[in-house]
């Protein structure tokens, strides 16, 4: 059993088709990178897999579970990171992990332990009494990772979640997301980042206007294409072109009186 399917998964808001004839398969231990340009598609699919958005058309499942007929069994077994941020920031640290833990239903015991492991995992143990208020944008990043493993979830959806976090953070959450990988747990990555999907993910999918280009096993894909790196690669797949090209073209633009 797959740990996230999805066929001919179809959104479109108005005249604009955001997703179309989406169709994608994740195994159980897994770290899929989902790839694509600004627009492509993937904040889409990402809130219709975790059942933020009903698709106009197609079916998903995750941990086993109908997105759209079973939500809150859905909901029970995932864990998420959404791009934007967004937290109760009147709420303390601790606060806010006591909160997820009630919604989840964890014994309280086992919610405090967690909630405490994973605060000194993020460097937060001093300030979870503070209000998120004063948080920086990275600090806030880490309470919301905290929150995303708290129910020992089977299946990570994670938006962007290096975005804002320091050196020591980046490393404590690409060591974390190997070693949950390691266990079976299921990591769907949506990153710009390049470098770290390449270091850490097994497979890619490529969206480009709603609809994939791609769905190949990293390491394979880039023997295949004799690219030299999944940046390389992406430019072919989305066809950007030579970006080294342009940016001399804008360069000299700029240098002309």
């Amino acid at each position: 059993m797959f740990a996230i399917e999805a066929h001919h998964l179809r959104k479109r808001f108005g005249s604009k088709t955001a997703v179309e004839d989406l169709s994608l398969s994740v195994r159980y231990g897994e770290i899929l990178g989902f790839l694509g340009p600004n627009g492509a598609g993937k904040t889409t699919t990402l809130k219709m897999l975790t059942g933020l958005l009903p698709p106009d058309s197609g079916e998903a499942r995750v941990a086993g579970f109908d997105v759209v007929r079973q939500p809150l069994e859905v909901k029970r077994r995932i864990g998420v990171v959404p791009e934007s941020g967004a937290l109760y920031a009147h709420l303390t640290a601790a606060e806010y992990l006591q909160w997820v833990a009630t919604l989840h239903r964890l014994p309280q015991d086992a919610a405090e332990e967690r909630a405490a492991r994973l605060l000194e995992l993020f460097d937060l143990t001093d300030v979870r009494h503070q209000r998120m208020t004063g948080y920086s944008k990275g600090m806030r990043k880490k309470v919301l990772l905290a929150a995303a493993l708290l129910p020992n979830p089977d299946v990570l959806f994670l938006d962007e979640p290096l975005e804002g976090l320091d050196v020591h953070a980046v490393r404590v959450v690409k060591d974390l997301l190997r070693q949950l990988a390691a266990v079976g747990k299921t990591i769907f990555l949506c990153s710009h980042i390049l470098e770290v999907v390449e270091r850490l993910c097994t497979h890619v999918v490529v969206l480009h206007r709603g609809r994939k280009l791609l769905d190949r096993p990293l390491p394979a894909l880039l023997e295949e294409l004799g690219a030299e790196s999944l940046e390389e690669a992406f430019h072919r797949w989305t066809g950007t072109g030579e970006t080294g090209s342009i940016a001399q073209e804008v360069l000299r633009a700029l240098e002309r009186p």
